[in-house]
């Protein structure tokens, strides 16, 4: 499974924007493994200490506005360098917030928490067709059961505090129960330090890249693969 995708957008003004964020923008010392250590993940994490209660749950309704506000200054802070400050500035709230509200109501959002606060959240669910497919379209025997997480982000005040790892985590688990065998995600190639999150969950590079064109700057993404079996590390 190898080579170039065709171009798409990656305006966040676009109709598919919450599809296309798809970098896992983290800063999080939570380390995911594969299954196999004996600290179990779960869809609710134990109390970490040193820290107010931290836990991961299902979206609902009431914590739109929140997710929307988050992918907003998230994006603007960690895309800073990636994408064209036109771009960054048309991402708003009220074009965002309808499209997370779908998504929530079809329960494909997961929301880490931190005592009473909301500090990060995870888009994920099967995988389309057209994301999972090699370069010259042709889609893998497991293409059913592939997921796809599409976004995960934590908003980087709340960085270095695990959030990043218990949503992968969690939503690994989610999506085991789903039915699905294997996750994939897209990240920007220049984003070190979501490859190398990705690769701490044992998820590397599948040799897909695709180009997009973001607000008329070119952004070049990697897709990375791997297991579902995640567990937390401390």
């Amino acid at each position: 499974m190898g080579g170039e995708r065709g171009r798409g957008s990656a305006n966040p003004c676009a109709a598919n924007a919450i599809r296309l964020a798809t970098s896992a923008l983290i800063l999080c010392t939570g380390e995911i493994v594969p299954a196999g250590s004996d600290s179990p993940g779960g869809r609710r994490s134990p109390r970490v200490p040193g820290m107010a209660d931290a836990a991961v749950r299902t979206a609902g309704p009431e914590d739109v506005a929140e997710i929307a506000r988050i992918h907003r200054d998230t994006w603007r802070t960690a895309y800073a360098d990636l994408l064209p400050p036109e771009v960054l500035a048309d991402l708003d709230v009220s074009r965002t917030a309808p499209r997370w509200a779908e998504a929530v109501a079809h329960g494909q959002v997961l929301v880490a928490t931190e005592g009473r606060w909301i500090v990060g959240f995870c888009l994920a669910g099967l995988a389309p067709d057209e994301e999972v497919a090699a370069a010259d379209g042709t889609l893998p025997e497991d293409a059913a059961t592939t997921a796809l997480v599409s976004t995960l982000l934590v908003e980087p005040r709340w960085g270095r505090r695990g959030h990043g790892g218990r949503l992968l985590a969690t939503a690994a688990e989610a999506l085991r129960d789903r039915g699905a065998t294997r996750g994939i995600a897209w990240i920007p190639e220049a984003d070190k330090a979501s490859t190398a999150f990705y690769r701490s969950a044992g998820w590397t590079a599948d040799g897909t890249v695709r180009t997009l064109d973001a607000g008329g700057r070119p952004l070049r993404e990697i897709r990375v693969s791997g297991v579902l079996t995640l567990l937390l590390r401390r």
